[in-house]
């Protein structure tokens, strides 16, 4: 089919935008992308899938969020929460101990399905549910594969929940990342996921290591995100948290870094030689109060710094905008933050999830994934390809997103969710939330 009549970003630097363009969707690949005439009388037989003038464009990739979280939506538990460690203890551990299989099921179905009526294409998220680990991310899997949604997860292994509740997470995460490479599609992955250092003991940092030998996957963890996590590193271990994972193997360019907010320049010169990737939450980290990544630095010295939410919101434009604010606000320097940001979303993401995935994702050229958006983003402005960052960062939002096309595959179309029931489903989702909400 042709997708055309609208406006084409690419982010392909040769060719990066089309006043009236087309993509050419050949199964679950681009196979052509151009001016829309020239696509027609090429192509006289294609279905045609005409926009009417709307922007053409590659899904948005989220490379953090936590499914788990979803339920907490509109929730008030009624603690004090006056500082990220209070934060953890006295809402997201409270919480994540009473999550069963079904709230996991449901929790994907609600966060993938907005997701996709975000324009967001590819999730990559991290897992916690410390009393139903068995099958949690066999659980998510199911949800994303009905969705159609492309999908990296990992469960989040811990010793906060004692011996055996860590040894079940490294199952967990093993056993999917082998049922994923046994599967050999690009759709969903599996990463070896991991809490933070604070909450991670020697014994199963190695059994980890010793798991994952021979995987050729990379790990997924929370570091420096509160200064709690700098700080019980070096009371317990003599070293910073950065240090004490490159001696146990966890840095690598398939590893995710999450935050890095209080990682000193030491510990960004071992992710440096690591090339390990850092991923950036901006609302996160201001609604939790621990502080700004240091991303402007961080991208200076080379490091490549993914965008993610944190699950604080699904809508990779609004991280996007609050990214470059961030950066500028502290830093005090209005000139900074909005080239990083672009470049985190539209390179870095694409980059970081393309080597996860093993696929060409968050571009549209011939041999790429056909993971397409439509807006209706009707510039106010002109619009080429000299000021298509402006554009997307000061004008667009997810809520503007018509349709959404993964693997080829047309998952919104107008607005309306095509592989799911979806008024049924958040339905039954509000019976699961509302029994949850009792529990706790």
């Amino acid at each position: 089919m042709i997708i055309g009549n609208g406006r084409v970003i690419t982010w392909d630097r040769d060719n990066p935008f089309f006043e009236n363009g087309g993509v050419l969707v050949k199964g679950a690949l681009i196979e052509k992308v151009g001016d829309f005439r020239e696509l027609k009388e090429l192509y006289p037989d294609e279905e045609i899938v005409d926009v009417a003038g709307r922007l053409i464009m590659p899904g948005m990739i989220n490379m953090h969020t936590h499914i788990y979280s979803a339920f907490a939506r509109g929730l008030n538990l009624g603690k004090p929460t006056p500082d990220f460690m209070k934060i953890l203890e006295n809402m997201w551990w409270h919480i994540d101990k009473r999550l069963t299989l079904e709230d996991t099921r449901y929790s994907a179905y609600g966060t993938l399905a907005e997701s996709i009526r975000l324009g967001v294409t590819t999730v990559v998220d991290h897992h916690a549910s410390p009393f139903h680990i068995r099958d949690s991310l066999f659980t998510i899997g199911e949800a994303a594969r009905e969705l159609g949604v492309r999908a990296s997860l990992c469960y989040e292994t811990s010793d906060r929940d004692g011996i055996e509740a860590a040894e079940e997470g490294i199952r967990e995460n093993i056993e999917f990342i082998k049922a994923c490479r046994k599967d050999g599609g690009s759709m969903l992955k599996g990463m070896f996921g991991m809490h933070a250092s604070f909450t991670l003991s020697d014994s199963t940092l190695e059994k980890a290591r010793s798991e994952m030998d021979g995987l050729d996957s990379g790990y997924h963890i929370h570091v420096a995100e509160g200064i709690d996590d700098e700080i019980l590193c070096e009371r317990d271990h003599g070293k910073r948290v950065v240090e004490r994972l490159e001696g146990f193997g966890i840095l690598s360019d398939k590893s995710l870094a999450i935050h890095c907010v209080h990682a000193d320049d030491n510990e960004l010169g071992i992710l440096k030689s690591t090339n390990c990737n850092v991923i950036h939450n901006p609302e996160s980290n201001m609604g939790n109060a621990v502080g700004t990544s240091p991303v402007v630095k961080m991208m200076g010295m080379g490091i490549k710094v993914g965008l993610g939410t944190d699950a604080y919101t699904n809508d990779m434009f609004e991280s996007l905008k609050v990214s470059k604010i961030l950066q500028s606000h502290a830093l005090k320097d209005p000139q900074v933050g909005f080239m990083e940001a672009f470049r985190m979303q539209f390179e870095n993401n694409r980059d970081i999830a393309g080597r996860i995935f093993g696929a060409e994702l968050g571009i549209l050229r011939e041999n790429a994934c056909a993971d397409i958006i439509t807006l209706d983003y009707d510039p106010l402005t002109p619009m080429n390809g000299n000021n298509l960052a402006g554009h997307v960062i000061f004008g667009m939002s997810g809520y503007q997103v018509r349709d959404t096309m993964i693997n080829g595959r047309f998952v919104m179309k107008d607005r309306i969710i095509t592989t799911i029931d979806l008024e049924k489903t958040m339905a039954k989702s509000r019976e699961v939330s509302r029994r949850l909400w009792d529990r706790l």
